[in-house]
């Protein structure tokens, strides 16, 4: 069973600021050339979404590396917990198109404050989940989720598509570094059928994984990781986003 691919590597992934887009500096033909572009960049994207709503698990560019996801149901995210061989309590996280698309999480003032000043951007927030509209996988055994509103815009636009979270994973075998260019992508999505059969995934009924090629992405740090479960929030993993920043926001981080 072959990989299916979207190839984008000849699409232009920035338009005036790309993900930065403000349309408050533009004019109306600017934004009428915007607009062209999130439409095109969408029909070139319908099959991933496709595949991403069927449970199939799909290879996308992301800020920082190559990531690998599905949709919420219980075979897309089997799916690519197989593929990372993650353990029980490892979930993965997921990509959101804003506070206003997860209302039912535990949005306390600190992450709500820290989404307004870093989204879209790579800053990734752990919420709790008091309402269990996450799966478990995504969920954590304690409760809480990890949301992040990527500022790529192949990421933002597949999250728009599929108008649902995306599971998002780095695409990596355990030990392994993580994709940043079609060689490495493409290579990882291909063993995802075999990753999946030795983990006992019947995949072959959500069907082929699909390969987003946006080829070579630029070198870039992870997401920054925040706990917003506890107050004053705890910065889990330092990343794109510096403490420094952080503090500019909510002082008590110092």
């Amino acid at each position: 069973m072959s990989v299916e691919r979207v190839d984008l590597r000849g699409f232009s992934l920035a338009l005036d600021g790309g993900a930065d887009f403000d349309a408050g500096d533009f004019d109306d033909a600017d934004l009428d050339a915007r607009e062209s572009y999130a439409e095109g960049l969408a029909g070139r994207l319908a099959a991933a979404v496709a595949a991403a709503r069927e449970g199939r698990p799909i290879v996308y560019p992301t800020e920082t590396v190559y990531g690998v996801g599905s949709g919420l149901s219980p075979e897309g995210v089997a799916a690519v917990r197989a593929a990372k061989g993650r353990a029980d309590d490892k979930p993965v996280l997921a990509l959101v198109d804003g506070p206003e698309s997860v209302p039912g999480l535990a949005w306390t003032d600190d992450a709500r404050q820290l989404a307004e000043a870093f989204w879209p951007g790579a800053l990734t927030l752990v919420l709790g989940d008091p309402l269990g509209r996450f799966p478990l996988g995504v969920r954590s055994p304690t409760g809480t989720v990890a949301v992040r509103h990527s500022p790529h815009p192949i990421a933002a636009a597949l999250v728009r598509g599929l108008g649902a979270p995306l599971t998002s994973s780095s695409a990596n075998r355990p030990g392994e570094p993580p994709a940043t260019d079609t060689a490495s992508a493409l290579a990882f999505a291909e063993g995802l059928l075999a990753d999946a059969r030795r983990e006992g995934v019947p995949l072959e009924a959500a069907g082929e994984p699909l390969l987003v090629d946006a080829g070579t992405l630029p070198p870039a740090a992870p997401s920054t990781l925040v706990d917003c479960t506890v107050a004053p929030p705890r910065v889990l993993r330092e990343g794109s986003i510096p403490m420094g920043r952080l503090t500019c926001v909510l002082p008590e981080f110092g």
